[in-house]
């Protein structure tokens, strides 16, 4: 039987935890992993990239490369695409949407580059079967994304459907809360191990607590949803099948996982409950009613995570001035033994805590850049002491 050529992906993920994916898809035998700025490359067969959409905490979406090559204008783009079997990766009944994104692309008009690609699919279909799939830009069941450069392209059919982020898990938040995956990326950077007592003292809509006992349990992020790779006409039901239940017979009984949330507004509290019963994970996490300041640590040592409001709104930042040494000052007098974690586009905040990170990891929380400030408390000690632990 001929070998087939492994299929070449490309995952995308928030910029800062490029590495922390290539370990992740390591796990799962893809080959030819290298890291970019954004994302990873990948080869593999449909079970990698089936297991790499179920079991990555990190990625954003797996994009499987249909195309590529050099064009210089829309009227290329527009061959390239016609010149794809559009038709046998997925049927006419299924609706679709074209993404483009362009860097240091020389186009006038990305918008126009994306009709010129979609026109080029609709009428591949209308030559192949006599009719064109309809357009749906808010839930389409296949999503093509074009990749320009100065003078490249690459075509990609999205394997993922909905953002991997979106685990099937939290129904209700507040306030503008953090994804998913950069969530787990932040606690795999901490050092995190299951078995740990784990603390967030600002745990909003509770996207730490739910990552950390998902991790604990050994429960796969995407083990409650659907992926885009079902609706293709490549799907493979028997690999899909035999890799989701593999990963069903991992999944732990809910138990008390020594992982522990606070926040001061008792609405967030509400919430995180709220989505961690909805999750099936409520047991597995304590959650209580108490401000950062007055929080008891739970047990000698552990890791605390937290992601602490962002002084986006004015008179925040006065604010945001007065809680800081507060903060630090709970720390150095409760919390000696623990690694604490802090994610923020402030960067006065260690200064003004009074405390000295012994690292500084560069984040994208959406647009935003952040830091993950990496302090550790030293017991007997309320100066921060050099360590190089």
């Amino acid at each position: 039987m001929a070998q087939h050529a492994p299929n070449r992906y490309f995952a995308t993920c928030p910029r800062g935890l490029e590495q922390l994916l290539a370990d992740e898809l390591q796990k799962v035998a893809a080959r030819s992993i290298k890291v970019t700025d954004g994302g990873v490359s990948f080869d593999g067969d449909w079970a990698v990239c089936y297991a790499a959409n179920l079991h990555s905490r990190i990625a954003t979406r797996i994009l499987w490369q249909v195309g590529r090559g050099k064009y210089a204008n829309e009227d290329d783009l527009f061959n390239a695409a016609y010149k794809l079997n559009w038709p046998q990766w997925f049927e006419v009944k299924h609706d679709f949407m074209v993404k483009v994104t362009g860097v240091k692309c020389p186009l006038k008009s990305l918008e126009f580059a994306t009709l010129k690609i979609k026109d080029a699919v609709c009428d591949k279909f209308r030559q192949a079967v006599g009719s064109r799939p309809y357009i749906d830009t808010k839930t389409p069941a296949v999503r093509i994304h074009a990749y320009l450069t100065v003078d490249e392209y690459q075509f990609y059919v999205d394997t993922s459907g909905a953002a991997l982020y979106q685990r099937g898990n939290r129904g209700a938040s507040i306030e503008a809360p953090l994804r998913e995956n950069l969530a787990a990326g932040i606690l795999k950077l901490s050092g995190w191990q299951p078995g740990q007592p784990f603390l967030d003292p600002m745990c909003g809509s509770g996207t730490f607590l739910l990552e950390a006992a998902m991790v604990a349990l050994d429960i796969a992020p995407g083990l409650k949803r659907s992926f885009g790779f079902e609706k293709l006409r490549t799907f493979e039901s028997d690999t899909w099948k035999k890799i989701r239940n593999q990963a069903l017979g991992k999944v732990k009984n809910v138990s008390f996982q020594k992982i522990y949330g606070s926040d001061m507004d008792l609405r967030a509290v509400r919430v995180t409950k709220q989505n961690l019963e909805a999750a099936g994970l409520l047991e597995a996490v304590q959650v209580a009613h108490v401000d950062m300041v007055n929080v008891v640590p739970p047990a000698d040592s552990g890791v605390l995570v937290a992601n602490p409001p962002y002084g986006v709104r004015i008179g925040e930042d006065e604010e945001l001035a007065i809680l800081y040494p507060k903060m630090g000052e709970a720390l150095k007098r409760r919390f000696a033994g623990w690694n604490a974690y802090f994610l923020t586009n402030d960067l006065r905040m260690p200064k003004l805590m009074r405390l000295t990170p012994s690292k500084r990891t560069p984040l994208f929380n959406g647009p935003l850049e952040c830091r993950l400030f990496e302090i550790k408390m030293v017991a007997g000690s309320n100066r921060k002491e050099r360590n190089d632990g």
